[in-house]
This record gives structure tokens, C-alpha cells and sequence, in this order.
């Protein structure tokens, strides 16, 4: 294995992979903390940091941020997730020291001003106007919500209106002090790099933070789910977005393979089942497919589909139909189709550097054990038709959710109520 891991006394962990062939880096700074580790009155914290710690340090303006790496030709970003926060870098290899200079600076010493808290303020309340604007979006915020309820996992990542509005500058500088810990930060990287000159850069750079300490949060699993939960949204709009599914599994779920090789012939490509049925066969839509969102803990198995409104009862049919009669009809042809799809992007995802910090980084900082592309693909060639019925049988013989966004009444929640019940 060409991946490396090193846990440093302060309690950061430092994971690479080394890739001769390339001339680039990718170096990702990973904080085991997102949406879901926010209480009420930090609620969309994780994220507003992301865009805070961006706007400067204690020697380094926001401007001089981007043209440092500008000047090198490199990509500079960051994205929040429900369990992770990454920033994130590719440049050339010999540019690896800059870098990680850079993104250091921003976990040890941002400013978290009052005046950019103030003008980060309207830039996140302009990102959650999109999203409530954007309803193939919105959907899937309901959907989690159908299926979750009130745990963390189905809160928004970017909070709400209501909640960054209120947010203050003490509480996200606390968050922030408390949170970014070198017991919870990863230092991912991929490319022409050599392991030991990356432990040595987190050592000087990171060391432990000016805030020793820390680990990843204690996080309380989803229970008690949706059962045939039922969420309309009312919007003015020329299509309606559904979202039928059911809970769905952790990431360290044995049947998790499995999971995903019937997320893929159910709804992860053109020559899958909703695609075939709802779009070719029936022309009822432009866009539909499923995912499979897993996380430490619990997960979820949704199909969506965006169609014109009065078309939304006949595929929600559809959708029922295909849900209640996967786990009976499933061929071995469509588990091959499904198997070579995913063997293939894997292998693709692999030539580039982005992708495997990406991986290396997410696993260890959500506590998975490293899995390199000759085990995925071994696991991923050991999944049979038997095992994908079993997950299907498992996952979809419960009652459903629904979440349904379009020029329809909240009453219509009756309406769409038998949609919501398994077949027999």
C-alpha cells in the first residue's frame, strides 16, 4: 500500500498517499465536525466558519489568501458537510510547503473578526435564499427531515434563516476554539509527496493548535424514524420534486456493498430501472434518480424524481412500483451492469488527486479504516444477487417517506398517503 498514517503526540492525525506519476498535491485539512455537532443555538455554525476563516489571520489579509495561491497556479476551497468540515488545496508538488502553510494558518489563527462576521452574515443568508429558491433542492432537506425527524443528521447544513441571523461573534470564535482541536483534525494529502516531509510541516505548522487537546464529538445514532411521514411543501413552481424512500445504512454496515450496488441499478445511471421506466419508457421526466447517503451512524435510500404536477401521481406509482418489486425481480444481468459501473468510476476516481485525499481524509476523520481501490473492488466483486435482494428485502419492505415540493396544498398529504405504505 503506497497510503501512510501517522498519529503525532498532540493527537492530529497525518494520512497520505503517494502517487509518483503526478507533478501536483492534493492537501486537505479535515475538522471531525459538521452540521450535526451544532446545538440550536449554534446551528449552522460548522459551515458559517468555513466561509469565516477565509476573510484572514493575524498576518494574513483575505486577499492575501487567494493571491498566495493564485500566484502558484493553485486551487484553493472548503466545504461543510453533516460530519466533516475540509479545507482544501492543489498546487504543484514543490508548492506542498506553501500550502500548508496557508491552510495552517487558517485552523490555528483566524480572526473570526466582528466586521467579517458581519459581511460573511449576508453572504450565507444569500447561500440559504438559493436554496429555498432552488426546490430539487429543498426536497431533499424535506426528505431527510421526513426520515429523521428532529435528530442532527436531518438539520440543514447551512442553518437556517432564523438561526444565522442570531448567530453572534462570541459564539462562533467559541465554537471554533472549542471545536478545532488537533484531536479532531485530519491532514490529508495525495500526490508526488513524501510522508515523512508532511508530518514534519504538521508538526511545525499545526503542533497542537494553541488549543491542545480535543477529539472527535460524541454523537447520539438516529432512532425512532419516519414511518410513512409525509412532508408537502407548497411552492409556486412549473414541476413538482418528490423524494420516496426509507432510512438507509451506517457507513460501516456490513451490507453497505451491497447497498450500493442497488442504489446503482435502481436509480444511478441511464440504463437504470427509474431511468428506463420513468424517463425513456414513459417520458414522464427529464431528471430522476436514487442515492444512498451514509454516514457513522445511520443513513438514507431516497429515489426523486422532478416532473410536471399533474403527472405527479402516476410517478409516484411508479416509484411505489419499483421500490416494492426490486428485491423480487432483480436480475443477475442488472447486478453485473451495476457491479462494472461502479468498479469502473472507481478505478477512473483513482487517476486523480483530488479524489483519493478526498477518500483518505473522510474515512479516518469519520473513524472508517483505510480501504485501498484493490479491496473496494474485491468488495464490490463479492456482491451477488442474493446479497442485493436481502438488502432490498431489509431496506425496502418498511413504510416509506415522502417528501413532495410543487403548487400542491399541505392537505395533500391524504392524497399521497397510500404512496407511502409497502407493498405486500
Amino acid at each position: 500500500m503506497d497510503e501512510q498514517l501517522t498519529r503525532l503526540a498532540s493527537g492530529l492525525t497525518v494520512v497520505s498517499e503517494h502517487m509518483p506519476a503526478v507533478r501536483s498535491v492534493t492537501l486537505g485539512m479535515w475538522v471531525a465536525v459538521g452540521s450535526r455537532d451544532e446545538s440550536p443555538e449554534q446551528s449552522g455554525c460548522s459551515h458559517f466558519l468555513e466561509h469565516l476563516l477565509f476573510k484572514g489571520t493575524s498576518t494574513r489579509s483575505a486577499r492575501a489568501i487567494a493571491e498566495t495561491l493564485d500566484a502558484v497556479g493553485g486551487e484553493l476551497n472548503a466545504f461543510t458537510s453533516k460530519e466533516v468540515t475540509c479545507f482544501h488545496a492543489r498546487v504543484l508538488d514543490e508548492d506542498l510547503p506553501l500550502a500548508f502553510e496557508v491552510l495552517a494558518d487558517l485552523l490555528v489563527d483566524a480572526r473570526n473578526a466582528p466586521d467579517d462576521v458581519e459581511a460573511e452574515r449576508q453572504v450565507v443568508l444569500s447561500e440559504l435564499d438559493i436554496h429555498h429558491d432552488t426546490p430539487d433542492d429543498l426536497v431533499h432537506t424535506d426528505f431527510a427531515r421526513a426520515v429523521l425527524r428532529e435528530h442532527p443528521l436531518a438539520a440543514e447544513t447551512l442553518g437556517s434563516l432564523a438561526s444565522i441571523e442570531r448567530l453572534d461573534r462570541d459564539t462562533i470564535d467559541a465554537y471554533y476554539r472549542q471545536r478545532y482541536r488537533p484531536g479532531s483534525v485530519v491532514v490529508a494529502a495525495a500526490g508526488n509527496l513524501e510522508h515523512d516531509r508532511l508530518v514534519t510541516l504538521a508538526d511545525q505548522l499545526l503542533g497542537d493548535l494553541g488549543r491542545p487537546g480535543g477529539s472527535p464529538p460524541r454523537r447520539r445514532p438516529p432512532h425512532g424514524f419516519g414511518r410513512g411521514e409525509i412532508i408537502v411543501r407548497s411552492r409556486p413552481t412549473e414541476q413538482a420534486h418528490v423524494v420516496l424512500g426509507v432510512p438507509g445504512l451506517a457507513q460501516t454496515d456490513d451490507d453497505r456493498w451491497a447497498l450500493r450496488v442497488l442504489d446503482t441499478l435502481l436509480g444511478g445511471g441511464m440504463s437504470s430501472r427509474l431511468f428506463q421506466v420513468i424517463r425513456e419508457e414513459q417520458g414522464l421526466a427529464y431528471a430522476t434518480y436514487s442515492y444512498a447517503s451514509s454516514y457513522t451512524d445511520g443513513g438514507l435510500l431516497g429515489a426523486y424524481v422532478g416532473t410536471s404536477p399533474d403527472k405527479v401521481d402516476e410517478v409516484l406509482g411508479l416509484l411505489r412500483r419499483e421500490l416494492d418489486r426490486v428485491a423480487e425481480d432483480v436480475t443477475a444481468a442488472e447486478v453485473d451492469r451495476a457491479r462494472g459501473a461502479l468498479s469502473g468510476g472507481l478505478v477512473l476516481s483513482w487517476e486523480d488527486t483530488g479524489s483519493r485525499m478526498a477518500r483518505l481524509g473522510r474515512q479516518v476523520a469519520t473513524g472508517m479504516p483505510i480501504i485501498g481501490i484493490n479491496e473496494a473492488l474485491e468488495h464490490l466483486g463479492e456482491v451477488s444477487l442474493a446479497d442485493v435482494r436481502r438488502v432490498a428485502q431489509r431496506l425496502l419492505t418498511q413504510p416509506r417517506d415522502l417528501a413532495v415540493v410543487g403548487p400542491f396544498d399541505p392537505q395533500d398529504r391524504e392524497r399521497f398517503a397510500p404512496i407511502v405504505e409497502p407493498g405486500d
